[in-house]
């Protein structure tokens, strides 16, 4: 079974709180912004939605270097926000603009890369991640640059067979490897229960020996000493964790997704609480407004400079590639 972590807030910087809180906010936000966007404009690809799960990417990502690999999944936005991407940036890829991260070539959802912060983009496939990270893990082993690479993905890939063939691997090479789940316990539209007899993701990592380990997704602060534990293993040579985040998916699979199959899947059914107040109830009341104002100016000028900005042309399309 896996094992949940304890924490041991005392030992949290102030300044890691508030700089957590500000990048949840900012992520909220831009969910709020793209929400509306896609219902009054056209966009190049789905919008997915990160409402309620921004806890668990932020808690991860607050224990990473920059130099640390994400290979982020789905709604990875705040994944992005967490390594220090630029807002502007997310917008102008996800509007097809010359100010995103690709330059305009990646339109749609979820195509931002930025490398120097070690953020990887995602392959073309859920469940992709698993070999992409698990290269990136190898390749930081044999240069010795005491690195991690964390794969983020959904409670539904792990039925790929990239998963277990990636993480039994990675578990014989102790590689610096981090499987982080966000177990919203929805398949697209489908329960996770339905098609899975095994409830946590977590178990899994029983059968290869390494640990597995079960966070209150919606709790930043958790998430952060989840992942913190798994990085120094990583970095201490003992090689991959797998942590499974239980999260509330707060709305639907996609912008406009009408939810018809939403039952004892409501959030409310499932004890939602917004990540945003549960990190806010630890910080000074006037502090957390503060911050929640200034994300959401710092997203709407970022969301009207990527409107604004040209659109990419064909072109586009030769460049960076090898041939």
């Amino acid at each position: 079974m896996g094992r949940d972590v304890a924490t041991n807030e005392a030992a949290l910087p102030p300044e890691l709180l508030v700089t957590m809180y500000a990048r949840m906010a900012m992520a909220r936000y831009f969910d709020t912004i793209m929400g509306r966007h896609a219902k009054e404009n056209r966009i190049d690809g789905w919008w997915h939605p990160g409402e309620g799960q921004e806890a668990a990417a932020i808690g991860a990502t607050a224990a990473l270097h920059a130099h640390d690999y994400v290979f982020y999944q789905g709604r990875g936005t705040a994944w992005a926000i967490g390594k220090g991407m630029a807002p502007a940036a997310i917008f102008g890829d996800l509007l097809g603009r010359v100010n995103g991260s690709t330059g305009g070539k990646g339109g749609g959802v979820p195509h931002w890369c930025d490398p120097e912060i070690g953020v990887m983009g995602e392959g073309a496939t859920l469940g992709s991640v698993y070999p992409l990270a698990a290269g990136a893990a190898l390749a930081a082993q044999l240069r010795g640059t005491g690195q991690t690479a964390v794969a983020n993905f959904g409670d539904g890939t792990a039925a790929r067979g990239t998963f277990h063939e990636t993480m039994v691997q990675a578990a014989t090479w102790k590689l610096p490897l981090i499987y982080f789940c966000e177990n919203n316990g929805l398949i697209v539209s489908m329960r996770l229960s339905d098609v899975s007899p095994t409830e946590n993701i977590a178990d899994y990592a029983a059968g290869y020996g390494i640990p597995g380990v079960i966070v209150d997704g919606q709790d930043a602060v958790a998430v952060h000493f989840a992942m913190s534990e798994a990085v120094a293993r990583a970095r201490d040579g003992e090689g991959p964790t797998l942590i499974e985040a239980k999260v509330v998916r707060r709305r639907g699979h996609w912008e406009g997704d009408p939810q018809q199959y939403r039952k004892e899947t409501d959030p409310d059914a499932l004890n939602y609480r917004d990540p945003l107040d549960v990190l806010g109830a630890r910080l000074d009341a006037d502090t957390a407004q503060a911050l929640r104002e200034s994300a959401e100016q710092a997203v709407q000028r970022a969301y009207e400079d990527a409107r604004a900005a040209p659109a990419a042309h064909a072109s586009i399309i030769w460049k960076d590639v090898y041939a």
